[in-house]
This record gives C-alpha cells, structure tokens and sequence, in this order.
C-alpha cells in the first residue's frame, strides 16, 4: 500500500493556463478558416478576371439596366461613347501603381436613355514624377469610344485620410459626383482600358491589376500549424506535470 508524500505538495489542474489555450486555439484555427474562405473566394476572382480577358464588350446600357435591377455586373467589360471625356474636368484620386506613388483621373460620362444619369469613369493613373495633368475644356463635346471595366467601388477604411479636393482617397461616387456636377451616378465604376487621352502617354489607362497574389493556402495552413503546435506544447506541459 502507497501514500503520498505530505510533503510533496499535490499540483493542480492549471484551469487558468487551460482556458487561455482553449481562446488561442480557437482564435488560431478560426483564422486559418478564415482564410480558406478567402481562399475560395479568390479562386472564384480569378477565374472571373481570366474569363474577363477574352470576354467581349457588351454595350453599357443594357448592362445598367440589369444593374438597376439588381443584378451583379462586377468585372464586366463594356463599351459606350463619352461625349468630351478627354477633356473632361477630373478629381484626382490616389493610387499607387507597380510600387509606384501617383494618382487616377476620376470624371463623369453623361448617359442617355440609361437608367443613370451620368458614371464615373476611371480614366488611368499619372505618377506624382509628372506634374502635367490633360486639357479641361467643358464645352468639348467630341465623341471618345471607350472599352472599360465594370468594378464595385472599393470601400475606405478607419485608416483612409479624408478626401480633400485637391486628393481623393477613397471612391466617393456620390461625392465625387457632386464635385463633379454628375447627375444620378451608376453605382460602379467603369475602369477604362482604351486610352482617354491616346497622345498623352503619362496617362496609363489601369482597369485591374496584371497579377493578383493568391496565398490564402499557405496562410491557413500556417495559421492550422500553429494550432496543432500550440496543442502539442501544451499536452507536452500537461505530460511533464504528471510525471515531475
């Protein structure tokens, strides 16, 4: 017959310790998750643009009239002419491009027979190297053919500056119509591909971006890792506690 050591003090079961692990682990795997779902989403993404680059252009009014009836248009390439757009009065949004700091021309095309009155057209990016900007003339009403992309306005976040109207930092389409004397904007914007300005080379028409990065596998399998490490610490304390 055995009995303990009253001298060897009976070590209890860190509760405290335990329940810290259980919110880690569960914060750990509920990351890695996460990021599967991201990882799903951005499959669907870059299947959507893949199929955009030999997708043709679809006349934009048809197109808007779906929109208004709530359909999803997002990253879809359409055509229209734009009266006057290459010499179309813009606010400048801030971008960077390829690393590089600069900022996209944002102005309006009018719409006719649309359920719109007027969208926000991306027109391209200019680096903060150039000061020159394009010619405004509001009376110029030549015709510009245009080919673009359809894109959900990215949202700002609690770290965006505020707009100013010498810079823009997030798309504000119903203040950037307002600034821009747009009647009833479209909800997207229409991201050009074909040039506005063709003899203004500073002006590089950017619609999406060349090469989206797709990690989300390796994120969640590092943050699932993590998990299954911090199992495997905590039941090699447990294992040491029994046999100390």
């Amino acid at each position: 017959m055995t009995t303990e050591n009253p001298a060897i003090p009976r070590r209890r079961f860190p509760l405290g310790l335990t329940l810290s692990v259980a919110v880690a682990f569960a914060i750990l795997v509920g990351l890695g998750t996460w990021q599967f779902q991201r990882l799903q989403w951005k499959e669907l993404l870059l299947a959507r643009i893949a199929a955009l680059q030999v997708a043709p252009a679809q006349p934009v009014l048809p197109v808007l009239a779906r929109i208004a009836e709530g359909d999803d248009a997002d990253f879809t390439r359409v055509k229209l002419d734009c009266p006057g757009l290459s010499k179309a009065p813009y606010v400048e949004l801030y971008s960077l491009r390829d690393g590089q700091a600069g900022v996209r021309l944002m102005s309006a095309c009018r719409l006719d027979g649309a359920p719109y009155g007027s969208i926000l057209v991306d027109r391209g990016f200019v680096s903060d190297s150039i000061s020159a900007r394009p010619p405004v003339d509001a009376s110029d009403q030549t015709v510009l053919k245009l080919v673009g992309v359809l894109r959900q306005p990215e949202a700002g976040n609690r770290f965006s500056p505020p707009n100013t109207a010498q810079r823009w930092y997030t798309r504000d389409l119903a203040s950037m119509a307002a600034a821009l004397k747009a009647p009833k904007p479209a909800p997207l914007v229409l991201m050009a591909e074909t040039a506005s300005n063709p003899d203004w080379k500073s002006l590089i028409p950017a619609p999406i971006p060349a090469d989206i990065a797709n990690r989300h596998l390796e994120y969640a399998l590092t943050w699932y890792g993590l998990a299954a490490a911090l199992l495997g610490v905590y039941a090699a304390m447990l294992f040491r506690r029994r046999v100390s």
